[in-house]
């Protein structure tokens, strides 16, 4: 799960990553993401625990060290880096959801993309729009393939859903 850890943002956002973290529990499927406890990440991870579900966590040392890491994990993993979060997550996991965020949240969502579109991983990829966060996001999808620079096929490596609730039928 890619999402933001930014704690000022609107409630729909942290609403969205709790019923999130909610649905995956109740599913039984572990959540893997980037370790932090704050903003709408450890939103997710706390709803995700509360509701009796594995939470695995994967956080670079320089933010470890910024004590921003969740300590009620059912696992937590300090790499060395970002570029070895990324991969970790994307290793650990079986299907890849991108909730609101910043450019953090941006980076993985292209890179998880692109490792698609590479053959690197054929794990689904669901992003959360929630009212219309990543509208701008995907407008600019549709410039790079009418531009030439993507094939229409590359719209297919992910999913849109508008509901947290929405998730998982998405990714089956």
């Amino acid at each position: 799960m890619f999402s933001g850890s930014s704690s000022g943002v609107p409630e729909v956002y942290k609403r969205a990553a709790a019923e999130l973290g909610e649905t995956i529990a109740l599913a039984g499927k572990t959540m893997v993401y980037g370790g932090s406890r704050r903003g709408l990440m450890g939103l997710c991870a706390d709803a995700a625990l509360s509701a009796g579900g594995n939470v695995i966590g994967v956080i670079p040392n320089h933010l470890q060290e910024l004590e921003v890491e969740h300590r009620g994990l059912t696992e937590l993993h300090v790499v060395d880096d970002m570029h070895v979060r990324k991969r970790m997550m994307v290793d650990l996991s079986d299907a890849l959801v991108v909730l609101p965020g910043g450019f953090g949240t941006l980076d993985e969502a292209f890179e998880a993309i692109t490792w698609k579109q590479l053959g690197l991983h054929d794990k689904p990829i669901v992003i959360v729009n929630i009212e219309g966060y990543w509208d701008d996001m995907l407008a600019l999808v549709e410039k790079v393939v009418e531009s030439g620079f993507a094939h229409e096929a590359s719209k297919s490596l992910f999913a849109v859903v508008t509901r947290a609730d929405q998730v998982l039928d998405a990714i089956c």
